[in-house]
């Protein structure tokens, strides 16, 4: 029986997939397997996989026909995945050697729907640790509780869904899957709907994922449209919290980091296409104009003065046809 499944989305990234594929030999095992998925790429990053796969036990290769974005990827690797634990890791990212073994004795020892991991953020060559925003490590309880207070970073905000193992019910459930076709904040709907549902999880101090940051063909580099994607990512988690039995509790949370993640990226449209950053303003307006009043007045009274009146600017921003709708 495999124990743990891996699966491993792949675009565009023959300069670090052959790191990445190492990593993934030395936390090699015979009931290990390794589901990599070329999200169809168009470099050399198909044959660096089928050269790789011959040599990584438990390696499955499976391809699209055109490019699905990265949310689509994953859903993909959960399909294929037998193992009874899941878990993530993006094709230009890495691991320390023996890091799956560690992490799939931790699940098992705490027993619990899902466990979190700190990580390594990797930027040219500096290192920096970042770390799991809830403060008891170790103790197993249920999710909904991390994702309070409004006004503190909490595991909701740790949006990363390769910083973390995953128990096999959750993906026959359906909460592993992810909101097909976004291109960026997939994980955000996603870490949300897990908190929400998931009966139990816990952190734990493990490293071993490292994150590499500042890659050139990320989307979190590219000021295209498919960055606008934040904006239905986020609308999915007011949607859906409002929808919970606790809405009322959770809302405000859900509300005020929206509001902190429009404010951030009106921040930097140098970054984007003339015509995107346009189109940022607009869908931003739309975004804010369908927030409930009080819970948006709440949000911007704990933001800082220009960022708040940056957004009270866009709010009043005029919509224009399609705009209303990301």
């Amino acid at each position: 029986m495999v124990k743990l499944s891996v699966i491993v989305p792949f675009y565009n990234v023959r300069e670090y997939a052959p790191d990445t594929l190492r990593s993934l030999r030395a936390n090699a095992r015979r009931d290990f397997e390794f589901i990599l998925v070329d999200d169809c790429s168009t470099d050399d990053t198909a044959e660096i996989l089928d050269t790789a796969a011959r040599s990584l036990p438990g390696a499955v290769v499976v391809r699209h026909a055109r490019n699905e974005g990265l949310a689509t990827a994953r859903n993909t690797g959960i399909d294929a995945a037998t193992g009874e634990y899941l878990t993530f890791l993006d094709g230009d990212d890495w691991l320390a050697p023996g890091y799956y073994p560690e992490l799939v004795a931790a699940i098992e020892r705490l027993g619990c729907d899902f466990v979190r991991t700190d990580h390594v953020q990797c930027t040219a060559r500096s290192r920096t640790v970042h770390r799991v925003p809830h403060g008891r490590r170790g103790v197993v309880q249920p999710p909904r509780d991390a994702i309070l207070p409004a006004d503190r970073s909490t595991s909701v905000d740790y949006a990363y869904a390769w910083a973390g193992i995953y128990r096999r019910r959750l993906a026959d459930t359906g909460l592993l899957r992810f909101d097909d076709g976004l291109r960026t904040a997939e994980d955000r709907p996603w870490v949300w709907r897990l908190h929400r549902e998931a009966e139990s999880f816990a952190v734990v101090g493990l490293l071993g994922v490292f994150y590499r940051r500042g890659v050139p063909s990320s989307l979190t580099q590219i000021g295209d449209v498919r960055q606008l994607d934040f904006i239905r990512a986020f609308d999915r988690v007011l949607e859906e919290t409002a929808g919970d039995r606790e809405a009322d509790r959770l809302l405000p949370k859900a509300v005020r980091t929206y509001c902190a993640i429009i404010a951030h990226h009106l921040d930097r449209t140098e970054r984007f296409e003339a015509p995107v950053a346009r189109r940022l303003r607009a869908l931003s307006a739309a975004s804010l104009r369908r927030m409930p009043p009080d819970l948006l007045r709440e949000a911007l009274d704990a933001m800082d003065g220009e960022r708040a009146s940056r957004l009270l600017r866009t709010r009043r921003r005029p919509l224009f046809g399609s705009a209303e709708v990301a």
